[in-house]
């Protein structure tokens, strides 16, 4: 039976038992932060088995990829052990529990697989009594029951679902087994091989290792897939079975040897179709080769894989055929790899090419210190040689010490970590004298590192042809990206500026064969001499190492220019009407303006403003040549070129120069000549902060564009005013000085009949008993105003309630006031608003001397005032 038979019939068997199938989750937990892989089959449902989420289906089955670390070194050396294999699985989420599942397990393994019950035999958790009973009701002698300890039959993997495991082994044969004759289940030797593990999900772990029953047990069980195939087939190793020949016997016709002829070239083959079939699968999953995390993982097993390669002789690339072979094998059951192939094989051939770089000169230096360690007698490797290698060429330690322990050799580790905590210490130490590196920026320059410099060809060109060195995506390395994602790309040489000392970057856009199109919005230099461009694909795929166009949008680049040519002018127009005081505090460079902070003591007056604008522009009408030079920082700084306070140069720095006029130290782009410019235009200045003020401009279009609309607006307003243009200050100063005038007027108006309506106010309160009681519509712009009369009402009135009304806009307004003699007599003004409130379907309330409200209904203010004079006469009363 080949081992797709196996996975569809196991699957097949748990649908007739009410089970759903589910595809195999990705190798990368969903959500789950505390393990880095699917290491088992149960892991995509924790939350399930916790009660964190409902499950759709409470019987599901799977075959699930699974990638476990532990075993590494034993891989290849035994038959059973791997990075990556399949687990086949049915589960219970709250629904059937140990009777159904070790009932199915037997039937499914004597019944359908036909596994003769004589060579079976059954493990129990040592306390699990329930399992021990089930197993010997359906037929299992107790004579063939095991009971073992916690350490292979209680089930967990970190924090989560867990609990006593029941499982099946068969026996392989004495000739399989040791000379010990204690040999039983649970023995290390291969003759017991555990096929089928049963877990009762019981208990909750926690982080501080304690267990809890969980409110809904269920069950998760695990068949190792490449180990049944193993009995089925009747081979002596995993490694011998259909899913792994055909992968290992392309990989000997690959490196050119043969399967079979030897131990160590049967172990370097084993580990290389294992490593292949985890970094294959691991990489269709997302997890792409870095230096941590997942990521490192993926690194490691690569580079394992390709050291045994390189152990056989084969000294070109071949680790991607492998891969290729993978894919083949395996996307019958798994088809995203076929999806996915060409970003597979690109990552895993790239990902050879680089430490094929570092690892055969790194292997040599290990190989001299090994003979030279030999030679002294010594039997442990220097921890500072370790460390050399790791820091110097990328050796990963566990090869240094897997190639030490084939020559039985050790290595000092603990002076392999005491260099590495002295070189970390060092690493803060230089991120305090200099600059902090964050963990982006530090792929980047390992990008740089690997990758090679930036070739900038933007001040002499727009347009070039480029090579793609390097796709990111989210700190991963990609091979392609397609039409619709966004991606920082590295070329070889670009015209596009990365944005730096105040000037924005440029824009544009990539071309290639084909449909590609993709837009540049920003390029970026997060370390130095290496050029990130942020991509977004619009069109066709980017792919690592393709040939391309690149165009930097010129329009965009000249305006930028244009601003950028005309801040050095200001600078030095500031510098000579302000004085030599000046100097720049910060700046913006972008193609639709430029902003400029300078430090000055007070704010620049307008005739100062006047003579600064004049000036720039006397420079740009000359026509003055803009030149660039490159020369020693020393040499530029003597000869009087202004260097930026702040700034950082390197020992060649570049000077541009506009005649006489101004030399400054800069690394932007630049007009070739002032006249380019067009016009300079002061927009505005302001204050930043003490002694820095801000002066912000345009040129060429935009400055054209602001004048012609400024001299659009002042037409605008000598046609409304009916005055020439040049009139049109003088026209609006007079009209100001009207306006002031009557609103004086208005104000000595509106006094005079706010006396008349008070005498009204004051004419129309009843007297009740020496209470004056008065309830009146009047008019008020707002509250504020309602209040002010108020104010001047109570004043006259004395002892009184004061109950007014206003419609204001569509709304109503209420204000009472009582007296605080009144008060003491049981009247309080919030109950009286609340009346009228009630009224004009509002509310509010207050204080009992003074209270407010609001309504919706203007029709019934009246009513509203009206009713709440009554209840003050009753209150009276």
């Amino acid at each position: 039976m080949r081992g797709s038979e196996l996975r569809q019939l196991f699957l097949d068997f748990f649908v007739s038992k009410g089970h759903k199938i589910l595809p195999s989750a990705s190798l990368i937990p969903a959500q789950d932060p505390s393990i880095l892989w699917t290491a088992a089959g149960m892991v995509p449902f924790k939350p399930f088995f916790t009660g964190a989420a409902t499950p759709e289906h409470r019987r599901v089955t799977t075959c699930q990829k699974c990638l476990r670390m532990p075993d590494i070194e034993m891989v290849g050396r035994t038959a059973r052990h791997h990075t990556f294999f399949e687990m086949l699985g049915n589960f219970s989420f709250g629904d059937y529990f140990k009777d159904e599942a070790i009932d199915w397990a037997w039937e499914f393994s004597t019944g359908k697989l036909g596994l003769d019950p004589a060579r079976l035999w059954i493990s129990v958790y040592t306390d699990d009594d329930e399992a021990f009973d089930i197993w010997t009701r359906i037929g299992v002698t107790p004579d063939r029951i095991v009971r073992l300890g916690k350490d292979t039959n209680f089930w967990e993997i970190g924090v989560g679902p867990c609990g006593p495991c029941s499982e099946i082994y068969y026996d392989l044969g004495p000739e399989r087994g040791c000379d010990d004759p204690e040999c039983a289940v649970g023995c290390e030797c291969d003759r017991y091989l555990e096929i089928w593990n049963l877990v009762f999900i019981q208990f909750f772990r926690n982080e501080e290792g304690e267990y809890s029953p969980l409110e809904k047990k269920g069950i998760d069980t695990g068949m190792g897939l490449e180990r049944v195939s193993a009995v089925l087939q009747g081979v002596e190793s995993n490694f011998d079975t259909d899913l792994f020949r055909e992968i290992i016997d392309a990989t000997a016709r690959i490196l050119g040897v043969t399967y079979g002829a030897d131990r160590d070239t049967d172990i370097a083959l084993k580990v290389i179709a294992d490593h292949a079939r985890a970094t294959t699968f691991a990489i269709g999953d997302g997890a792409l080769p870095s230096n941590e995390g997942r990521g490192y993982v993926v690194r490691r097993l690569l580079r394992r894989a390709i050291r045994y390669g390189l152990l056989l002789g084969k000294e070109e690339q071949f680790l991607d055929q492998v891969s290729e072979a993978v894919v083949q094998q395996m996307s019958d059951a798994y088809p995203n790899l076929e999806r996915l192939h060409d970003s597979i094989i690109k990552i895993v051939r790239t990902e050879e090419a680089r430490f094929r770089k570092s690892l055969v000169q790194g292997t040599d230096i290990l190989t001299s210190l090994i003979a030279a360690a030999r030679a002294k007698g010594e039997t442990v490797l220097s921890g500072l040689e370790a460390f050399r290698l790791y820091d110097t060429f990328g050796f990963p330690l566990e090869l240094t010490r897997e190639i030490c322990a084939e020559q039985n050799l050790g290595i000092d580790e603990k002076e392999f970590e005491q260099a590495m905590q002295e070189q970390r210490q060092r690493a803060r130490q230089a991120r305090r004298e200099t600059e902090y590196i964050s963990e982006h920026d530090a792929f980047f320059r390992d990008l740089r590192d690997e990758l090679g410099e930036t070739v900038f060809v933007g001040y002499e060109v727009m347009r070039t042809q480029a090579v793609v060195l390097a796709i990111v995506q989210d700190g991963q390395r990609l091979s392609r990206a397609g039409a619709g994602s966004e991606v920082d790309v590295v070329l070889n040489v670009t015209p596009g500026y990365a944005e730096a000392g105040g000037q924005v970057s440029d824009r544009g856009r990539i071309s290639g064969d084909g449909s590609l199109r993709a837009r540049i919005g920003q390029v970026q230099s997060p370390v130095e001499n290496l050029i990130v461009h942020r991509v977004l694909i619009e069109n066709g795929t980017l792919e690592e190492s393709a040939v391309v166009e690149v165009d930097i949008d010129s329009d965009r680049r000249t305006d930028t220019c244009r601003n950028h040519t005309a801040t050095h002018l200001l600078h030095k127009a500031l510098r000579t009407v302000l004085g030599d005081h000046v100097n720049q505090a910060g700046s913006l460079v972008a193609p639709e303006r430029l902003r400029f902070d300078f430090t000055h003591y007070q704010a620049v007056s307008a005739d100062e403003l006047d003579r600064v604008e004049r000036l720039v522009n006397s420079v740009i009408l000359d026509a003055v040549p803009v030149q660039v030079e490159k020369g020693t920082y020393e040499e530029a700084v003597n000869s009087g070129v202004t260097a930026l306070f702040g700034e950082k140069y390197g020992d060649e720095v570049r000077v541009v120069r506009i005649g006489e006029f101004s030399a400054e130290l800069c690394g932007g782009t630049h007009l070739f000549n002032t006249a380019q410019a067009g016009i300079f235009h002061i927009a505005s200045e302001s204050s930043v902060a003490s002694g820095i003020r801000r002066i912000e401009a345009v040129t060429g279009n935009r400055a054209f564009e602001l004048l012609r609309e400024s001299g659009r607006q002042i037409g605008e307003l000598a046609r409304i005013l009916k005055a020439p243009p040049r009139d049109v200050v003088s026209k609006v100063k007079t009209l100001f000085d009207d306006l002031r005038e009557a609103g004086r007027e208005i104000e000595a108006l509106k006094d005079r009949l706010r006396a008349t309506e008070i005498k009204d106010l004051l004419d129309r309160a009843e007297n009740l008993d020496g209470v004056r009681l008065l309830a009146a519509r009047v008019r008020a712009g707002d509250i504020a105003e309602m209040r002010g009369l108020m104010d001047l009402l109570r004043d006259h009135l004395g002892s009184s309630v004061i109950i007014l009304g206003a419609i204001t806009g569509d709304k109503v307004s209420l204000l009472v006031a009582v007296s605080k003699d009144l008060i003491q007599r049981g009247l309080h003004a919030g109950h009286l608003v609340k009346e009228a409130a009630g009224v004009v379907g509002g509310g509010g309330g207050g204080r009992p001397d003074l209270a407010q409200a609001g309504g919706k209904d203007a029709s019934k203010l009246d009513q509203a005032l009206e009713q709440a004079r009554l209840k003050a006469i009753d209150q009276f009363r």
